[in-house]
C-alpha cells in the first residue's frame, strides 16, 4: 500500500560560515529530525568565477557522519586523519566522524582557478552511541561504482547505500541506510520501494513532482508515514531528487554546532575539547 506524507518541508536559507548559506529543510521548525537523519543541507546552483578564493576551514566533527553528494562542479576534502578526496559531479564522499576531527571541505583548486558551476547536497547522518567513540573514517564512492537501480526510460537513479531491488551501494553504515540519488525525466513515473517502520524521505532538488495528490516543488523535503511501503512518484517536469530510508536510531539527541551526541554533557564536553586542540591540528 502507498504511504502517506506526513510533512512537506520548505528549505530556509542556512547561514553556516560567514560567506556560506544553504538551504535546509531539516531540521525544521515543524519536524526536528527522523533520526538517523539529522540535517540535510543544500548548496544551491552557482557559477564560481574563475580566480576565485574560497574554503570552508577546518572545523571539528563527532558523533555522526557527513555524506556530502556532489550534484555539479567538483569538491575537495581533507581531515586530519589523513584522508583526501576528490568529487566530481555524481560522485559521493561518507565521512565518519566518530571520536572526533578536522576536516576542511570546498571547490577544488582547479574549479577555483577556472570557474565553473557548482552544487552540492549534504547530510548529516547519526552514528548509534556505542560508535560514537569509534575511530573515524573515510569512503569515497565514484559515480561509476554506485549501482544503476532504475531502467525505466527517462528514469537515471543510482544507489549509494544499503541494499534495494538486489543491489548493494558502495558505503558502508553501522544501520540499515538506504540512499538513492537521481534524475527523471518530465512525464516519467516511478515507484519507490521502502521498508515499513523505518524512516523515509524523499528530497526535492530541482525540478517537480506529483505525489499522492500532492504537488511537491523544488527544494521541499517529503517525510512519509512508517507505515506501507509504496511511493509512486510522477515528475511533471525533469526532476533531480534524494531518496532516504533508514532503521530508527530510537536514542536521545543531542546537537549542537558541529556535534551530534546523546547528552548534553557530551555536546558541552566536545565544545571544550575543541577549545583545548585536542581535535588536533589542520591546515586549510
Amino acid at each position: 500500500m502507498q504511504k502517506k506524507i506526513l510533512h512537506i518541508l520548505d528549505g530556509r536559507p542556512k547561514k553556516i560560515t560567514e560567506t556560506e548559506t544553504v538551504l535546509q529543510p531539516l531540521p525544521h521548525k515543524d519536524f526536528r529530525f527522523a533520526n538517523p537523519f539529522i540535517v540535510l543541507h543544500h548548496m544551491l546552483p552557482e557559477t564560481i568565477p574563475a580566480g576565485s578564493v574560497r574554503r570552508i576551514h577546518p572545523h571539528p566533527h563527532r558523533g555522526f557522519s557527513p555524506v556530502t553528494i556532489m550534484l555539479q562542479g567538483e569538491g575537495f576534502h581533507r581531515d586530519n586523519s589523513g584522508n583526501e578526496g576528490h568529487l566530481a559531479a555524481g560522485d559521493a564522499q561518507w565521512m565518519f566522524a566518530g571520536k572526533g576531527l578536522l576536516h576542511s571541505e570546498g571547490p577544488t583548486e582547479r574549479l577555483l582557478r577556472e570557474g565553473g558551476n557548482y552544487e552540492l547536497i549534504q547530510l548529516w547522518i547519526n552514528s548509534p552511541a556505542r560508535h560514537k567513540w569509534d575511530p573515524p573514517y573515510y569512503q569515497l564512492a565514484p559515480l561509476e561504482t554506485q549501482p544503476l537501480i532504475a531502467t525505466e526510460t527517462g528514469i537515471q537513479l543510482r544507489l549509494l547505500a544499503g541494499h534495494y531491488d538486489g543491489h548493494t551501494g558502495p558505503f558502508k553504515s553501522h544501520t540499515p541506510v538506504t540512499l538513492i540519488n537521481g534524475k527523471m525525466n518530465g512525464g516519467a513515473q516511478l515507484q519507490l520501494m521502502a521498508r515499513p517502520e523505518y524512516w523515509t524521505l524523499l528530497y526535492i532538488s530541482s525540478g517537480q513532482i506529483r505525489l499522492n495528490g500532492e504537488t511537491i516543488n523544488e527544494h521541499q523535503l517529503v517525510v512519509f508515514e512508517k507505515e506501507n511501503d509504496e511511493i509512486l512518484v510522477s515528475s511533471c517536469e525533469d526532476t533531480t531528487l534524494l531518496y532516504l530510508c533508514a532503521a530508527p536510531l530510537t536514542e536521545p539527541v543531542a546537537a549542537s554546532g558541529n556535534f551530534v551526541m546523546n547528552t548534553q554533557a557530551e555536546i558541552d564536553q566536545a565544545k571544550a575539547d575543541d577549545k583545548a586542540g585536542v581535535f588536533g591540528q589542520l591546515s586549510n
